[in-house]
C-alpha cells in the first residue's frame, strides 16, 4: 500500500513540508510512500513529475495525499500511475463525485442546504437561480471551493433578491477566483449555524462543523473541523449521516457536516479523502493506523 505525496518545490527528492508528518506516521503504519511534482503534473508534464516512481512487481494500492487537482490532472495521474502498475483509491469518476458538488447533490440532498448551479457566467443565468431562493440569505462558491474569508465582498449575500448585491458579490467572487475557479458558480441557502468563534485573520463567523473521513464505507477518524474555538462537549450525532455515506459513490472521501441553530445537524459538503486535509491539532498516528484498518 503506497501513499503519494507531493515533493518539495525545492527539491524532487524531499517531501513537501507540509506533508513531512504525515508521511512520518505513515511509514510507521506500514505504508510505503512515493514523491510526485504537483507543478509539473499541473503544468502537463505528467513524466516528469512522476520521474522519480518505481513500479512495484505487482499491482499495488495507492492513495495520493497532496494538493487539489482539477479532475482532468487527476485523470492524468490515476492513468499513468495505473501504467505504472500503482491503482490510486478512487478513479476518475469517483475522485469528481465528491470533489464537485453538483456531482454528489443528489446523494446529500435531504441533508443539506438547497443548491443550484450553472456554468454560465452571465449576468441573466445567475440572477435567474438567485431568484429561486426568494428573499432567503444565499452563499455563493464554485463546484469545490468558496471564499470564505471574504465572507462580506465575495461569499455572503443577504437577500437572494437584491439583484445589484448578487451582482457585486458574484463579481468580486470571481475576480478573487480568477484562473482558479473550478468549472462554474454554485448558489446556496445560508443556514444559520452553531456560532463558535470569529476567526482570528479573516474575521468570518466560525461555526461548530466536524471532518468525518470514510474509507470504504467505515469511518477512519473525525475531527473538529476548525483549530480556532472551544467546541465543548458538543459531538455529532451520526445515524443519518452514516447511511447517507453507504451510497457515495467513492471509497475514500471526506463528509463536512455542521450543527444548525435549532440542534439539527447538516451536510456541509463532501470530498475527496485523498485532496481533504486534516486539521493542525490532528493525530496523524491513529490517522494512519485507522485508514490501514478500513483499507
Amino acid at each position: 500500500m503506497r501513499i503519494i505525496y507531493c515533493d518539495s518545490v525545492f527539491d524532487h527528492k524531499k517531501i513537501d513540508p507540509d506533508y513531512m508528518d504525515e508521511k512520518k506516521y505513515a511509514i510507521e503504519n506500514g505504508f510505503n510512500f512515493s514523491l510526485i511534482s504537483f507543478e509539473e503534473l499541473t503544468k502537463g508534464n505528467i513524466s516528469t513529475a512522476l520521474k522519480y516512481i518505481k513500479p512495484p512487481v505487482t499491482k499495488e494500492l495507492g492513495i495520493y495525499r497532496g494538493w487539489m487537482l482539477t479532475p482532468k490532472h487527476y485523470e492524468n495521474l490515476y492513468t499513468d500511475l495505473l501504467r505504472r502498475n500503482i491503482q490510486l483509491i478512487n478513479s476518475p469518476t469517483e475522485y469528481q463525485h465528491c470533489h464537485y458538488l453538483p456531482e454528489s447533490y443528489s446523494k446529500i440532498e435531504s441533508k443539506t442546504p438547497i443548491s443550484n448551479w450553472t456554468i454560465k457566467l452571465d449576468l441573466d443565468s445567475i440572477l435567474e437561480l438567485t431568484r429561486e431562493f426568494g428573499d432567503s440569505p444565499i452563499i455563493v462558491k464554485d463546484f469545490v471551493k468558496s471564499e470564505k474569508h471574504n465572507w462580506e465582498e465575495a461569499c455572503f449575500i443577504p437577500n437572494a433578491s437584491n439583484a445589484e448585491k448578487v451582482k457585486s458579490v458574484v463579481n468580486k467572487f470571481l475576480e478573487l477566483r480568477g484562473d482558479f475557479l473550478n468549472e462554474g458558480l454554485v448558489f446556496r441557502k445560508f443556514e444559520k449555524l452553531e456560532f463558535l468563534t470569529n476567526h482570528s485573520k479573516s474575521g468570518m463567523p466560525l461555526t461548530k462543523e466536524f471532518r468525518i473521513f470514510f474509507a470504504n464505507k467505515n469511518v477512519v477518524q473525525i475531527y473538529d473541523y476548525w483549530d480556532e474555538g472551544e467546541y465543548g462537549e458538543t459531538k455529532p450525532e451520526l445515524d443519518g449521516f452514516l447511511q447517507i455515506a453507504k451510497t457515495i459513490e467513492s471509497n475514500f472521501f471526506t463528509m463536512d457536516i455542521a450543527k444548525r441553530e435549532d440542534g439539527n445537524w447538516i451536510i456541509m459538503e463532501l470530498g475527496d479523502g485523498q485532496v481533504a486535509g486534516l486539521p493542525d491539532k490532528a493525530n496523524k498516528d491513529d490517522f494512519y493506523k485507522s485508514l490501514k484498518e478500513n483499507l
